[in-house]
């Protein structure tokens, strides 16, 4: 039994900790409520009947529960339409999906957030040598860096005042970096002084892990595309894959062609039977993030009380995703936490952790991820490169109950 096998210190802490902890929790629980009714309330207005769960194979012609879904998906993102298929695979490939449909030969694309993602790095370019990357196909790439924590919005109208750039990239989660992820007040502003410079760059949010954490989306606050991940917030922890690219009408057809043919769209693509899971996903969202971010918050709150020093953020900080860290110092602490969360993990919870290299990363990494969607990041998981100062970065958590025990064990077996 796991409780067995948990500091008995650690226990009580725990217990203190829903005490102290209410009112951040109860916000947690105003935020979803408010997008538990959204969401409801699209589901309504589209009249999402039992039918458009129907298993349509082959060209998948006429799937009117597809279409729905994907009104719905453009509804809860505040944008006009949007792509929601299974042929998505993961965030990285639908980002790549729009970067390839909206930028050609001689286009300029400027990453507004510094340094991208590891696994962006070298779909843009900026290192190996792939044939297919953005840079090989003529795309030219710029990056504006972030200023404490914030955009550098002088430098980013200065530039863009130019109107030689095509596509602006936000990401809106901090990655494997020390910089806070970025809240939608900021993106608001930022996207407000672009369009008073430059009203025809494409701007586009890379929306992974930040799904219904606030009660906005980056389209509320006028961005043209928003792409992210069904393994992640909005699959609910039920969709066993795809991904989602939203936004302005005419720039989700183009990157329709880009999925399926000039001519053909949206208008094909059978979804595997997967509509179901796809709408009650969605339709449990909000619990999942709401569960997500309680688990963040009690980690915060355990690893602070503990004296870890750099957790972030703080368990009473505002948020805008569901990623939380900690630096723990040496890789020791680093490998026995991620391998206490495997241990925690409903499956494969026999399988021993240990730092090994991963596609699409420059650096070993270790990775605990018991779930029932292969790499889902909506359930509880923690993952981080092996290099100082050995920051692990912790998301998912489909109840707070599991979530404290995944916790509280990792905790135990430091002290240990």
């Amino acid at each position: 039994m796991i409780l067995e096998q948990i500091d008995k210190d650690l226990l009580e802490m725990a217990e203190r900790s829903d005490v102290e902890l209410k009112d951040v929790y109860d916000e947690i629980d105003r935020i979803s409520l408010y997008n538990s009714n959204r969401i409801l309330s699209a589901f309504i207005e589209n009249k999402v009947s039992y039918t458009d769960f129907a298993d349509i194979n082959g060209y998948g012609n006429y799937d009117t529960g597809r279409d729905k879904l994907e009104r719905i998906f453009a509804t809860v993102l505040g944008c006009e339409d949007a792509l929601v298929r299974p042929h998505i695979m993961s965030g990285t490939n639908a980002l790549y999906l729009a970067f390839s449909a909206l930028l050609k030969h001689g286009d300029t694309m400027i990453s507004l957030t510094g340094t991208p993602y590891d696994s962006l790095q070298e779909m843009i370019g900026l290192c190996g040598n792939s044939t297919q990357s953005l840079k090989a196909h003529g795309v030219s790439y710029e990056q504006i860096d972030l200023v404490d924590n914030g955009f550098d919005t002088a430098k980013i109208v200065e530039r863009l005042a130019r109107k030689d750039v095509k596509l602006v990239e936000i990401q809106r989660s901090r990655g494997y970096s020390s910089r806070e992820s970025l809240c939608l007040d900021k993106i608001e502003a930022v996207i407000k002084s672009i369009r008073e410079v430059n009203d025809e760059v494409i701007i586009m949010v890379d929306n992974c892990y930040g799904e219904l954490v606030e009660t906005r989306e980056p389209g509320h606050v006028e961005a043209d595309i928003v792409v992210g991940s069904l393994m992640k917030n909005l699959g609910g922890g039920v969709a066993s894959t795809g991904g989602y690219i939203a936004g302005r009408a005419d720039l989700i057809e183009m990157v329709a062609e880009r999925l399926t043919a000039p001519g053909i769209g949206k208008e094909l693509g059978a979804n595997f039977n997967l509509n179901n899971s796809f709408f009650k996903g969605l339709f449990m969202a909000p619990a999942a993030v709401k569960s997500a971010m309680k688990t963040a918050v009690f980690s915060a709150y355990m690893l602070e009380k503990l004296g870890f020093y750099n957790v972030a953020p703080k368990y009473n900080d505002h948020r805008t995703d569901i990623i939380q860290t900690v630096e723990l110092g040496n890789e020791e602490n680093l490998v026995k936490f991620t391998q206490g969360i495997q241990e925690s993990s409903p499956i494969d919870s026999f399988v021993r952790v240990l730092p090994a290299p991963m596609p699409g990363y420059p650096f070993d990494e270790v990775m605990a991820c018991g779930s029932f969607t292969q790499g889902s990041t909506i359930e509880l998981s923690a993952d981080a490169p092996v290099i100082e100062p050995y920051t692990l970065y912790m998301q998912g958590g489909l109840s707070l109950e599991y979530g404290k025990l995944s916790i509280l064990l990792a905790l135990s077996k430091i002290r240990k």
